[in-house]
This record gives structure tokens, C-alpha cells and sequence, in this order.
């Protein structure tokens, strides 16, 4: 048997059977092979004729089981308990012969009953969007679901413009969100809340079904996992955009793709969502509504958890992610172990990039050049006499390091990449893909693929944006 489908048949009613809707004259655009492989996605299907008989024939392995799962969610701040899988099925689960398990998710795959008023499609940008920054964020260490192909077609589908239709698997470690907790404790079905506890135990978390208290030891482990994710955003300059809270993953997981952004030049207060007026999800507030986001999930424990324990578990998140961001700052700054004043020279650097708006990636590579002068570090600056004064009191610090200088260089060229996903370079991948070419997007996905190599062959796709490219405008509707 290829694959599971133990939501489907477990919570049942938590969810709603659906089977896909095809797109017109589907083809497979994108396929992940190295994914594939490690998540031993069947062999036979690599090819796209037995895919499709899978994905769209009625009884097929991948379609007769889809489900379209219901939750809530916390949007900007605003309860909605009117969400579910509008635009995506779970299709299968599948477990590794590591014992690893993977959910198969369909984007675009038609009307379900959560789709309100929309087409249950996404667009060929959108899904070109997501493939490009999950690859991207797994190759830098970043925890995130996967793409596992990408299926364009010939279909029109209506945003603010006509646009092309297209379908997306992912894989990940499950697609249970915080929303699911938090729609089953608001609406009062408390038995539907036990059934996905449960569930959860027992096929993703079943090392805590044994210690002293299992839904303690769940929560301290979400709280633990969302504060390693969200300091790797913030050392990598990650701008999620909607951080809902059915945009949350349990799995501590980058989920959900919409108007992503890598800082280009480095401002703090950057808001990458142009449906943000607010500055909601900006940047620097990351940090913070993940903790807020923690709270509203919080909320579904209290039936088994008194409000001491759960602040407990909350109390865990900032030791956590300042510790976890500092040793990923002290790697970008090649200190074997870092203390409270490696962390005034960590923030010097970040106000020199913030007041003289130098780009965050191209900044941090430049500590790593072994030729590297104090003269030549000032000529990328405005405020050539602040960062003089910065450079003198970093020498000073480095000067302290047990590691040998090429050690040193090499652990911040691991740290530091040279090749991020910049919206320009998605854009023009985009625009040649809704052109019919996808060899822009295979010659990205290559450079995304080893970040933090030279690549010299690649080195015009480490360059800052074009004018047209500094402050591309991106929706939630992408």
C-alpha cells in the first residue's frame, strides 16, 4: 500500500470528502526528484500520465480519499471561524521506512465546502511563489514545508486580473494548524477537540503519550519549535507576511506561502504584505505574534492544563528564541560562543544596515571576505566613521577567537549566504514561466539549491534589486 489515509479515516468528521477538480489540459510543469526520493514518493508516479490518472481519474489512489479539512483562525488579530481547505485536499499520507510521515497536500484543486465565495483555484504565480521559497528556505536550514511538483495548464482563472490556473503538491510533516485546535475549543465541540489531541498523539507526537503530563509536554514542544523557527526568519531576514494563526503550523514549520519577502535592504519595520496597513506581521514584529499566536492556540489546553502550566510552557518562548538567535548571530559573526556584549556589536552592525539602508544578505557576506579591510568594509557604507569605529571593536572581538582564521571564515560562510530568493528574481522566473518557458525557474531552483556557494556561473543572481524590483508591490492574493 502506497499510502495512508488516517485523517480521512480518523477524523472523519473533522473533514469533508472532496475529489478534485482537473484543470484544463494539465502538465507537469515542476518536479522534485531529490524530494521525491527522500519521502519515497512512489517511483511510477514520477512520470506525469500515471501521476495524472492518480490526481484526477475518480478512483484514483490520490483522489478518492482527498479530503478538505476544517478550522478557524486568528486573522490580523480577528477571530473567523469560517476557514478550512478552501483551495487544497489532503490527499494521502505517507510513511518512510525511517518511520517518518508525510501529508500530501493539493493546492488549487477546486471548490470546497470552505471555499465561501471563491474558485478553490490558485495561480500559476502564486504556486511558482510557493515551490520557489520552500526550496529556498529548506536549502538555508530553515524548517518548512516541501514542494513536491507544480502543475500548470491552459486554464484561466479571475484575480485582479485573467490569470493562469495551476495545482501544487506539498509535503510536509502534517498540516494540522493551530486554527484546528482553536475551532474546536471555540465552537464548544470539545469531543472533536479530544479526537484531534488524540489523533496528534498518537501519529505525530507519540514520545509524549508516556510522560507524566502528554498535553504539557505537546504544548512545551510547539512553544519550543515556533521560537527555533521564527529566530532563523529573523537571522535570515525571512518576512512571512500573514502570520494567522491557521497559517501556524504544530510542526514548527514554515507553512503556508503568500507575500513573502527576503529583506533587501535591511529596515527593520518592513512590511512585505501590501494588505498590511497596519504593519501587523512587519518584520520586527515577527518575534511578538508568534508569542500572541501561541496564546490564541494556548487557549484549546485549558481543558487539560491549569493556567499555571500553560505559562509555563508560554514562559519557555523568548529564553528560547533570544538564545537560538543569538548562536545564530554569533555563527554570522564568526564567534564560536557569543555573550551579552557580542550582542551590542550583533546590534551596532544592525543600526550601521539600518540607518545607511545596505542590503542584509550582500552585508553579511561581506564579513566573510578573508581580503576584507576596515577601508573596504567603510566604502559600503554612507556613515563611513561609525562603521570604522564598529570594524575596529569587531577586529578586536575576532582577535579573542580560538578558531583559526579559515575555520572561522568557513563556519560564516555557512552562515551567511550569498543567494536568497529575491521577489525580482521570482518575478522574472514568473513572467518567462507565464510565457510557457519553465528554464528560469529549473536555473533558479539550482542556484536556491547550494546558497551559500560561490556559484560564479550564477553570480548576477546574487545582485541587488533593480529599481523595478525594490518595492514590488505583493497581496495576500498571491
Amino acid at each position: 500500500m502506497y499510502f495512508d489515509h488516517s485523517y480521512a479515516q480518523q477524523l472523519s468528521d473533522l473533514a469533508s470528502p472532496i475529489q478534485i477538480t482537473p484543470l484544463l489540459q494539465p502538465e507537469l510543469a515542476l518536479f522534485n526528484q531529490k524530494l521525491a526520493d527522500e519521502i519515497e514518493f512512489p517511483k511510477e508516479l514520477h512520470q506525469q500520465h500515471a501521476l495524472f490518472a492518480e490526481l484526477f481519474e475518480a478512483e484514483g489512489k490520490l483522489n478518492q480519499h482527498a479530503i478538505a479539512q476544517k478550522y478557524g483562525g486568528h486573522q490580523f488579530g480577528g477571530w473567523n471561524p469560517d476557514l478550512g481547505d478552501g483551495r487544497g485536499l489532503l490527499l494521502a499520507e505517507i510513511e518512510t521506512t525511517k518511520k517518518q510521515r508525510w501529508d500530501l497536500h493539493l493546492k488549487g484543486a477546486g471548490k470546497t465546502p470552505y471555499s465561501r465565495f471563491g474558485d478553490g483555484r490558485a495561480v500559476l504565480r502564486s504556486t511558482i511563489r510557493e515551490y520557489l521559497a520552500s526550496e529556498a528556505l529548506h536549502h538555508l536550514g530553515i524548517p518548512t514545508s516541501r514542494a513536491l511538483c507544480l502543475i500548470a495548464s491552459n486554464e484561466t482563472v479571475y484575480r485582479e486580473k485573467p490569470e493562469t490556473g495551476a495545482m501544487l503538491i506539498r509535503a510536509c510533516q502534517s498540516h494540522i494548524r493551530f486554527g484546528h485546535f482553536e475551532y474546536f475549543f471555540h465552537s464548544k465541540q470539545l469531543d472533536k477537540l479530544e479526537k484531534l489531541f488524540n489523533y496528534t498523539f498518537h501519529n505525530h507526537y507519540p514520545q509524549f503519550m508516556d510522560s507524566q503530563n502528554p498535553h504539557y509536554s505537546l504544548l512545551e514542544h510547539i512553544v519550543l519549535q515556533t521560537a527555533d523557527l521564527i529566530a532563523k526568519w529573523q537571522a535570515f531576514g525571512f518576512c512571512h507576511g500573514v502570520m494567522n494563526t491557521d497559517n501556524m503550523s504544530i510542526h514548527g514549520i514554515t507553512f503556508d506561502f503568500g507575500p513573502y519577502a527576503f529583506l533587501d535592504a535591511y529596515d527593520p519595520e518592513y512590511i512585505c504584505n501590501h494588505s498590511d496597513h497596519g504593519g501587523r506581521y512587519a518584520f520586527d514584529q515577527q518575534p511578538g505574534v508568534a508569542l500572541w499566536n501561541l496564546n490564541a492556540l494556548a487557549h484549546a489546553f485549558t481543558p487539560y492544563l491549569s493556567i499555571e502550566l500553560i505559562k509555563q510552557a508560554l514562559g519557555q518562548y523568548e529564553i528560547q528564541l533570544q538564545s537560538q538567535f543569538a548562536t545564530l548571530m554569533g555563527q554570522k559573526f564568526g564567534f564560536k560562543k557569543i555573550n551579552s556584549d557580542d550582542m551590542q556589536l550583533v546590534n551596532g552592525w544592525l543600526n550601521l544596515l539600518s540607518q545607511d539602508k545596505r542590503d542584509y544578505t550582500q552585508s553579511f557576506r561581506l564579513l566573510c571576505d578573508e581580503h576584507l579591510s576596515t577601508q573596504k568594509l567603510a566604502d559600503h557604507f554612507i556613515d563611513r566613521t561609525n562603521v570604522t569605529q564598529w570594524h575596529q571593536l569587531y577586529l578586536a572581538r575576532i582577535a579573542k577567537e580560538s578558531l583559526p582564521k579559515n575555520e572561522r571564515l568557513i563556519m560564516m560562510r555557512e552562515a551567511n549566504p550569498k543567494y536568497i530568493l529575491r521577489n525580482y528574481l521570482a518575478q522574472n522566473a514568473i513572467q518567462q514561466a507565464e510565457g510557457g518557458s519553465f528554464e528560469e525557474c529549473k536555473r533558479l531552483l539550482k542556484v536556491l539549491q547550494n546558497p551559500f556557494e560561490e556559484q560564479h556561473e550564477y553570480q548576477h543572481y546574487a545582485q541587488t534589486p533593480p529599481d523595478w524590483g525594490q518595492s514590488m508591490e505583493i497581496s495576500c492574493s498571491s
